[in-house]
C-alpha cells in the first residue's frame, strides 16, 4: 500500500473512531454539600474523554451514610445522576474512635479527626426527636440517622451491592483498562484487595491523595508534624495494604504539593459566572478557601504535566501503634526493607497557574470537548 494512501486511512479512522475514552472509578470520602471532596469528584465527572464508572464511599472527612447522601445530591443537581454509587465501609480495619481517643492523652491531640471530631456526643435526627449520640454508640452502630442537608434529599439511591464487590466486578469487566482514584482512607480498596488477589494487577494503576513527606508550611498540622496525613492515619493498615498491593502504577498526590494549591476567590468568583450545573453547585456550596487536595490528585490525572517535580520512593505506613501510628515511611532503593514494599511516585510541586486554568475550566464547562 502506498504510503500516502496508509496516512489517509489512519486519519479518517482517527475521525470514525475517536480516542478511547479514560475510565476511572471513584473511591472517596464525599463530605459536603460542596467542598474537596465533591469538587473532586466533578473534575472527573466534567473531564472530556473520562467515563467514571462509579463512586464507592467511605468514612473519611464525614460518615459514609451522611456522605453517601451528598454525592448523590451533587450527582442529581449537576447533571450526573447515570453515575452508580455503592456504600463501603463505615469503620476502619483497625483504628477505633476510642483508641484514638484514649491515645490522644498520651500522644497529644490530632488537628483533623474528621468524622471522629463531631464531639463527645453528637445529636442525630429520629422520629422520635433529636437524640444525643456517645462516644460508644457511634464506635458500636454509627451516625446512621443523617443530619439536616441544607442542599436538600435526593431522589436517587445508592446500589445494593457493596463497595468492594462493585470495585472487583468493574475492573474484572475491564481488565487493565480502568484507573482506580482513591481520596479518602483506603478501607474499601483494601477488602477489594483482601477479596480479590489479582485485583490490583488488573488495573491501570491507583491514583492517591495520601502521605506526606516534608511539607514545607508554617502551617501547624504540617509543619509540627511532617509525616501525618489524615487519609492514611485514618485506617494505616489499609494503607498498608494498599502501598503493597501489585498496582502497574502508584501516583500519590502528597501533603507536600496539595498545600501548595489553594481555592482562591478569584476561582469560585470565575466559577460563580457560569450557568453550568456544576459551577452552579460549587458557586451555591463550595465556600471555603484552603487547598485543593482531592482536586488536584484527580487533575494531575486527567493531565499530568500539572505536576512538575516527583520524587520515586518506597512508601509504607506506620502499624507500630504508638505515637506515630498511621505516618508515612519511605525509603530509597537503598535503604529500603525486603518486605515487599512498593515503589510510588510522589508529587512534590505543581505548575501552579495550569492547574487553577484548568480546574475552572472544568466547572465551567469550557476544557476543550467539555460534558
Amino acid at each position: 500500500m502506498r504510503p500516502k494512501v496508509l496516512l489517509f486511512l489512519l486519519a479518517l479512522a482517527a475521525a470514525v473512531c475517536p480516542s478511547q475514552r479514560r475510565l476511572v472509578l471513584i473511591d472517596q470520602d464525599g463530605s459536603g454539600p460542596g467542598g474537596s471532596n465533591q469538587m473532586a469528584m466533578l473534575a472527573l465527572l466534567q473531564a472530556p474523554q473520562v467515563e467514571v464508572l462509579g463512586i464507592t464511599m467511605v468514612t473519611g472527612n464525614a460518615w459514609r451514610d451522611e456522605e453517601t447522601l451528598h454525592t448523590l445530591r451533587m450527582l442529581e443537581l449537576t447533571g450526573h445522576g447515570a453515575v452508580p454509587v455503592a456504600r463501603g465501609a463505615v469503620f476502619p480495619l483497625v483504628r477505633t474512635q476510642e483508641e484514638t481517643r484514649l491515645g490522644s492523652a498520651l500522644n497529644g491531640n490530632v488537628a483533623w479527626l474528621g468524622a471522629w471530631g463531631q464531639g463527645q456526643t453528637k445529636l442525630v435526627e429520629t422520629p422520635g426527636g433529636v437524640t444525643p449520640m456517645t462516644p460508644q454508640k457511634l464506635e458500636a452502630h454509627g451516625p446512621y440517622e443523617i443530619p439536616p442537608m441544607p442542599e436538600g434529599r435526593p431522589s436517587l439511591k445508592a446500589i445494593e451491592e457493596d463497595a468492594a464487590h462493585f470495585l472487583i466486578r468493574q475492573v474484572r469487566a475491564h481488565p487493565h483498562e480502568v484507573t482506580l482514584y482513591a481520596a479518602g482512607p483506603l478501607t474499601n480498596v483494601a477488602l477489594a484487595i483482601a477479596i480479590d488477589p489479582e485485583f490490583a494487577a488488573l488495573t491501570r494503576g491507583i491514583v492517591l491523595m495520601g502521605g506526606s513527606l516534608n511539607p514545607q508550611t508554617e502551617d501547624p498540622e504540617f509543619a509540627d508534624s511532617p509525616r501525618h496525613e489524615f487519609n492514611f492515619w485514618l485506617d494505616p493498615e489499609a494503607a498498608h495494604i494498599t502501598l503493597r498491593a501489585d498496582w502497574p502504577r502508584i501516583d500519590v498526590t502528597t501533603v507536600d504539593v496539595s498545600i501548595k494549591a489553594p481555592f482562591t476567590e478569584k476561582m469560585l468568583g470565575e466559577i460563580a459566572r457560569s450557568p453550568q450545573p456544576a459551577a452552579r453547585y460549587i458557586a451555591a456550596w463550595s465556600q471555603d478557601r484552603y487547598y485543593l487536595w482531592d482536586e488536584l490528585a484527580a487533575c494531575a490525572w486527567l493531565d499530568p504535566k500539572l505536576i512538575t517535580r516527583e520524587k520515586l520512593v518506597y512508601m509504607d505506613v506506620d502499624l507500630s501503634r504508638g505515637p506515630t501510628y498511621g505516618e508515612t515511611l519511605t525509603w530509597s532503593e537503598k535503604f529500603k526493607p525486603k518486605t515487599g514494599v512498593r515503589l510510588v511516585h510522589a508529587q512534590l510541586d505543581l505548575d501552579l497557574e495550569r492547574f487553577q486554568k484548568m480546574f475552572v475550566e472544568l466547572m465551567t464547562g469550557e476544557s476543550a470537548g467539555g460534558k
